[in-house]
C-alpha cells in the first residue's frame, strides 16, 4: 500500500456489467461540451487585453504606461481596473456555484447546465456590445453565472453517467472541451487583433459555444442518479438502460441508486450541515484543497495573461497571441494523454508526475527571467530568451494538462455520497472561483512587485500540494461511486474519521 493511498480492486464494489455504448459516449461528449464556455472565456479575456483598440476605449492608462520607456517589463499591465474586468466573472461564478447545489438537487443536473448556457449567452451579448466599463463588468457577471452553473453540474453529471471503469476518461472530457475553448479563443483573438472592432467580435463570439452547449444538452436525458433522487424512477430506468447497454444489470444498479436516495431522504438533513459531519471530513478537506491547489499552480493566471506575459518579455503583439495559441495546443494535447492514462495508471500517479514537472518549470522560469530581465525588470529580453520562456511554459502546461487540470474536476465529483454530492461539488467549484478571483485580481500586481519571484511563489505551492497528494490522497481509479467509502476506510490517516459500518453512497 502506498503511503498516501489504497488501491481497491473494482470487484470490491458493485459491478453491473456496464460497457461503453454509443449512447454513453454521445451523452458524455454533449455534457462535457459545457467546458467550452469556460475555456473560451479564459482564452478570450487575456487576448483582448493586448488589443490596442480595446485598451484605447477602456484602459488608456495602460497604453500610456507602455509608451514610457522607463516602465519595467513586469509592471506594464499592472491595473486594478483591468484585473477587475478579468476577475469579476469569478465572484459571480462563486455565488452561482453555491446556488447551483440547490438547483441541481431540486431540478436536476440537466436543468442547471441549460441555465448556465443561457446566462453565458446573455453575458456574451452584453460584452460584445459594451460601451463602457460598467457594461463590460455586467457582461462578465452574467458569464460568471454561466460558468458557475455549468462547472458545478457538468462534472457531477459525467461522474454519474460514465461506467465506473472508464469514469476518469469520460470525466476528463470536460477539461478537454475547456482546452478546445481556450485554443479556439486564442485563434479568434489572433484573427481579429488587427481589426478596429476585433475585440467586439472576440467577446461577442462567446455566444457560439454557449449555443453549442445549450442545444446539445437539450438532446440528452438527466443523469439516472438525479432522476431517482427526484422520484422519476421510470425515466431513470430508461436513461440507465440507454447509457449502459443491454448486457448491463440495470435493475441491480437502479436498486442501488434507489437505496442510496432513500437513505439520503431518511436523514432529512440540510446538505450544507451534513457535509460538515466528522465522517465526511476527508471528503470536505479534499473538495476544498484540490481546487485551491489547482489555482496556486498558477495555471489560470498564466492562461488569462499569457498574451500579456509574452508581450511583456519580448514578443510582439501578434507573436504574443501565437505564443498563447501554442500554449493552448500543448495543454489540449496533454489532456488527451490524461484521457488515456487516468484509468490505466490512476489519479495519484498523474498528480505526482504533473506536480514534479510543473515545479521544475516554475523554478526554471524564475531563474531565466531573473537572469535575462534583471532584478529590476528593466533589462531587454531577447527573442531567443523569450522563446525559451515559451518552451518552459509549454512543458509546464503539459504537466498541468494531464494532472491537475482534469483531475481537479474528476476527483471531487466522484468522492461524495449521493446525498451530499451536489453540495460537495458546489463547495469545490466555489473554492475554485474564489481562489481564481484572488489570484487573477492580484497576479499582475504581484508580477510587478515580486517580478520573477512570482514564479517561485507558485513553485512553493506546487511542492506543498505534491506532498499532500503523496500523503493524503487515496486512489479512486475504477471504484464504483456507491462503493467509494472503502478508499477512505482503508486509508492510513482518513480511516479514523469514517464509520466502519457500510453506508450506501
Amino acid at each position: 500500500m502506498a503511503i498516501g493511498g489504497f488501491t481497491v480492486n473494482g470487484k470490491d464494489g458493485a459491478d453491473y456489467g456496464g460497457r461503453i455504448t454509443a449512447a454513453v459516449v454521445i451523452t458524455c461528449i454533449v455534457a462535457a461540451s459545457g467546458g467550452l464556455i469556460f475555456g473560451y472565456d479564459i482564452g478570450i479575456s487575456g487576448g483582448v487585453t493586448t488589443m490596442e483598440p480595446f485598451l484605447q476605449k477602456f484602459f488608456p492608462s495602460i497604453l500610456r504606461k507602455a509608451a514610457d520607456v522607463k516602465t519595467n517589463v513586469y509592471c506594464v499591465y499592472d491595473s486594478q481596473v483591468l484585473t477587475a474586468f478579468t476577475s469579476s466573472l469569478y465572484i459571480a461564478g462563486l455565488v452561482a456555484s453555491l446556488v447551483a447545489s440547490r438547483l441541481t438537487a431540486t431540478f436536476g443536473r440537466k436543468f442547471t447546465m441549460l441555465l448556465g448556457g443561457c446566462t453565458f449567452f446573455v453575458g456574451a451579448a452584453i460584452n460584445g456590445g459594451a460601451q463602457n466599463i460598467a457594461m463590460l463588468i455586467l457582461g462578465r457577471i452574467f458569464l460568471g453565472f454561466g460558468v458557475g452553473f455549468t462547472n458545478q453540474a457538468t462534472p457531477v453529471y459525467l461522474a454519474e453517467v460514465a461506467p465506473a471503469k472508464w469514469r476518469g476518461a469520460f470525466n476528463t472530457g470536460f477539461q478537454f472541451f475547456l482546452g478546445i475553448g481556450v485554443v479556439s479563443a486564442n485563434c479568434i483573438n489572433y484573427g481579429t487583433a488587427k481589426l478596429r472592432w476585433g475585440w467586439r467580435l472576440s467577446l461577442g463570439l462567446a455566444v457560439v459555444p454557449a449555443l453549442i452547449m445549450t442545444l446539445g444538452v437539450l438532446m440528452i436525458s438527466d443523469s439516472p442518479s438525479s432522476l431517482v433522487d427526484r422520484g422519476k424512477l421510470d425515466q431513470a430506468r430508461k436513461a440507465l438502460a440507454k447509457v449502459r447497454g443491454g448486457e448491463s444489470d440495470v435493475d441491480a444498479e437502479l436498486a442501488e441508486l434507489i437505496k442510496a436516495s432513500q437513505v439520503a431522504r431518511a436523514v432529512a438533513e440540510e446538505p450544507f450541515v451534513t457535509i460538515f459531519e466528522k465522517q465526511y471530513r476527508p471528503h470536505l478537506v479534499t473538495a476544498i484543497l484540490i481546487p485551491f491547489f489547482q489555482q496556486v499552480t498558477g495555471i489560470n493566471v498564466i492562461a488569462f495573461y499569457a498574451p500579456v506575459l509574452f508581450q511583456s518579455v519580448g514578443f510582439g503583439g501578434s507573436s504574443a497571441l501565437v505564443g498563447a495559441i501554442i500554449l493552448g495546443l500543448v495543454n489540449l494535447g496533454s489532456i488527451l494523454v490524461s484521457t488515456f492514462a487516468v484509468d490505466r495508471f490512476g489519479r495519484r500517479f498523474l498528480f505526482l508526475e504533473g506536480g514534479l514537472q510543473m515545479f521544475i518549470c516554475q523554478i526554471a522560469l524564475a531563474v531565466l527571467l531573473g537572469v535575462t530581465a534583471g532584478v529590476t525588470g528593466e533589462k531587454h529580453v531577447s527573442k531567443g530568451h523569450a522563446a525559451v520562456v515559451l518552451v518552459l511554459m509549454c512543458i509546464y502546461a503539459a504537466g498541468f494538462g494531464w494532472s491537475w487540470g482534469p483531475l481537479s474536476f474528476l476527483v471531487p465529483s466522484e468522492i461524495f455520497p449521493l446525498k451530499i454530492r451536489a453540495t460537495g461539488m458546489s463547495i469545490n467549484v466555489a473554492v475554485n472561483f474564489g481562489a481564481t478571483f484572488v489570484l487573477s485580481q492580484t497576479f499582475l500586481t504581484m508580477l510587478c512587485h515580486f517580478k520573477f519571484g512570482a514564479f517561485l511563489f507558485y513553485a512553493g505551492w506546487i511542492a506543498i500540494m505534491t506532498m499532500y497528494i503523496a500523503l493524503f490522497m487515496p486512489e479512486t481509479k475504477g471504484i464504483p461511486l456507491d462503493s467509494m467509502d472503502v478508499v477512505w476506510k482503508q486509508h492510513w490517516y482518513w480511516h479514523r474519521f469514517m464509520k466502519q459500518e457500510q453506508e450506501p453512497y
